[in-house]
């Protein structure tokens, strides 16, 4: 959809950022004690990921997995945002909830709502900044400058108790005092 505003459009907004100061990680988890290692083999932590998991690829949702969860996690909660978005707060392109902490996603996993995971459990997806359920594939404008799309892993002490579908909001809400354990990984893409 992005890809059609003019590439002097997206240069002239490139200065324009959410920032990752305005990330969930930052702001509402920055008093979150760091730990765990969140991972993808598609890519590495910082560099630019595969087109195949953006706009300009089949758009799927790349594999994640983590490490070093705490004593007494219960569930996992999945967000990612697009610090560099030219909007006053970053895109949510994926919001998954009450993970096993046992259970990394495979590649596809977090494509759509009703996507299964092992054990024939349904994947909990929230909405998107496009208030759809699933990966909100990256799709950045031409010439605004290479994007820092932040996966956030969250280790909690409990199940959440949410609406089939929560929103950023409902899911930060509540998270608030249940974070055991955060970790980052974080994905560039600039397009061509």
């Amino acid at each position: 959809m992005l890809e059609k505003i003019p590439h002097a459009v997206g240069a002239a907004l490139s200065g324009l950022k959410a920032g990752l100061d305005r990330t969930a990680y930052r702001t509402d988890f920055a008093a979150a004690p760091e730990g765990l290692t969140l991972t993808s083999p598609a890519f590495d932590d910082g560099a630019a990921m595969p087109a195949r998991f953006t706009a300009d690829g089949e758009g799927t949702s790349p594999p994640l997995a983590w490490t070093g969860l705490p004593a007494g996690t219960a569930r996992v909660v999945l967000l990612v945002e697009d610090a560099g978005s030219p909007t006053p707060n970053p895109l949510v392109h994926l919001i998954a909830w009450d993970l096993d902490p046992d259970a990394p996603l495979s590649e596809g996993a977090a494509s759509q709502a009703g996507s299964r995971l092992a054990l024939g459990k349904n994947l909990e997806l929230g909405k998107n900044s496009f208030l759809k359920s699933g990966w909100l594939p990256p799709d950045p404008p031409t010439g605004h400058g290479a994007h820092a799309y932040l996966f956030q892993a969250y280790a909690l002490d409990r199940g959440l108790d949410l609406p089939q579908h929560p929103g950023r909001g409902a899911l930060l809400e509540a998270m608030a005092g249940g974070v055991l354990a955060k970790g980052c990984l974080v994905g560039t893409y600039e397009r061509p």
